[in-house]
């Protein structure tokens, strides 16, 4: 199988399905979006030293796949028609314990933060503004399309998870959080 097929030089692609839409359709940008957020985690991944975080964002990358899987689907796919692509709220309740465990580590927060201090807590701070964009589309492509709620709700957890991730390498690595 080649990599090219020539099909997208004119600004369409195909959906899971068959059905063909243009680059820039709602459907496409979401399911970018979640790509472009998968990428970013890989940066942090890359970038981290720390075992168990790097197995955390492993396995929230594998949930990624499975986002953007059911995003490109014409039709919503149905819960547990295939396990592989599904998400649900133990999924959720898997970030919120991590952010939980994380969040003990921290000291309180009283002023926003102003992203930075290293490569690695930058690529945090992208990552989380990623997602966050990630959910806006999806939320305007829900008006439009069902999409299963637990997407949304995984994917507003994962920013929180993200920002707790970011202000825990900024203490691991002793880099001080500046602050608005």
């Amino acid at each position: 199988m080649k990599i090219y097929t020539k099909n997208g030089d004119r600004g369409k692609t195909s959906l899971i399905g068959g059905k063909i839409v243009s680059k820039h359709d709602i459907r496409v940008e979401s399911y970018g979006s979640i790509d472009e957020l998968n990428s970013f985690l890989g940066l942090v991944r890359d970038y981290s030293k720390e075992k168990e975080i790097n197995e955390i964002l492993f396995k929230i990358q594998s949930k990624l796949f499975t986002i953007g899987s059911i995003l490109a689907h014409v039709e919503i796919v149905k819960t547990n028609s295939n396990t592989k692509l599904n998400i649900n709220p133990d999924d959720t309740s898997y970030l919120e314990s991590q952010i939980d465990k994380f969040e003990k580590e921290l000291p309180k927060l009283e002023k926003f933060i102003i992203p930075g201090g290293s490569k690695l807590v930058s690529f945090c701070h992208v990552s989380r503004a990623i997602c966050r964009r990630a959910e806006r589309k999806i939320t305007k492509l829900s008006k439009h399309s069902e999409v299963d709620k637990n997407i949304l709700t995984y994917l507003n957890r994962l920013s929180d998870f993200l920002f707790i991730l970011a202000r825990y390498f900024s203490k691991i690595l002793d880099i001080p959080e500046s602050y608005w």
